[in-house]
């Protein structure tokens, strides 16, 4: 329930976050305050709860889980949805599962059998396909390959992120990891998103942005990592990987009634390769 209530939050905000970019907020500022309003929500909600003290030998995991999880993965995804569409996003983010098994194959030397291979070929042909034919224009997307790029290199961030941060899920509690892991992601976004934060008109914004902005921090990012953290301690990285597929179909059905997005053929069939590559890399595992 937590990993699917964290994919249908997620799926929603492709459209939800899109709708403020460029002209309310900018990425890089979206980030920080998204990093700055969870890490004052976490810390403040860590005063529930038993305090924990971090072994210094985990500390610079702390860092890196910080470095992907909360700076790389956020800006390069927030980066891609100012420059390509909200169904692209969710397409591109289901590679997930493909990504953490060959992550799986260098860092565990887990065994790639023929099957899975062909699933990651295709699944990477479709992902590639996407990025280098859907190039329509659109007035909110002027840039859909190399906001594409960006989707690519926001899921194989989120990957390693996953792998980071499982065992220390068995050691600490959610919120101890989730408190530090903002805090450290605020002077990593500061560099990136202070200038355009100064930019934004804070004193005059409207209610609609006022709540996309709310949901964001809120929803997106506390209640989703709290989710997820949650549930990678009941289940393993590539399980949580598969609950990514329900992303494409919220965010579609999202997309297409607020009329931000729409569908065509490339994209049909982009879609198609990725899931049919998910599947067949996957398959067998799931059945052992």
């Amino acid at each position: 329930m937590a990993a699917s209530g964290a994919s249908i939050i997620y799926g929603a905000n492709h459209t939800i976050a899109k709708g403020l970019m460029p002209e309310v907020i900018r990425p890089h500022a979206f980030i920080l305050l998204r990093v700055v309003g969870a890490a004052i929500l976490f810390w403040l909600i860590a005063q529930f709860f038993p305090k924990e003290r971090v072994d210094k030998k985990d500390r610079m995991l702390f860092f890196w889980c910080a470095l992907f999880g909360m700076s790389i993965n956020m800006t390069s995804f927030f980066k891609g949805l100012e420059l390509s569409t909200p169904i692209n996003s969710s397409v591109v983010i289901t590679l997930v599962p493909v990504i953490l098994l060959v992550l799986g194959r260098i860092f565990l030397k887990e065994s790639i059998s023929a099957l899975k291979a062909t699933g990651i070929f295709i699944g990477l042909a479709g992902a590639l396909g996407l990025v280098l034919l859907d190039v329509p224009t659109q007035t909110n997307a002027p840039n859909i390959p190399l906001g594409n790029l960006y989707f690519m290199l926001n899921a194989f961030s989120y990957s390693i992120y996953l792998i980071l941060v499982k065992p220390l899920t068995h050691k600490y509690h959610a919120i101890t990891l989730m408190k530090y892991f903002f805090l450290i992601a605020i002077p990593l976004n500061i560099p990136l998103g202070y200038q355009e934060f100064s930019q934004v008109a804070w004193t005059s914004l409207s209610f609609d942005s006022i709540w996309r902005l709310c949901f964001v921090v809120v929803a997106t990012t506390v209640l989703t990592y709290l989710f997820n953290i949650f549930a990678l301690k009941q289940l393993s990285p590539s399980t949580i990987g598969a609950f990514i597929y329900l992303q494409p179909i919220i965010a579609t059905i999202v997309a297409l009634a607020s009329g931000v997005d729409h569908l065509n053929a490339i994209r049909i069939f982009a879609a198609l390769f990725i899931f049919a590559g998910v599947y067949l890399s996957s398959r067998q595992r799931l059945g052992s």
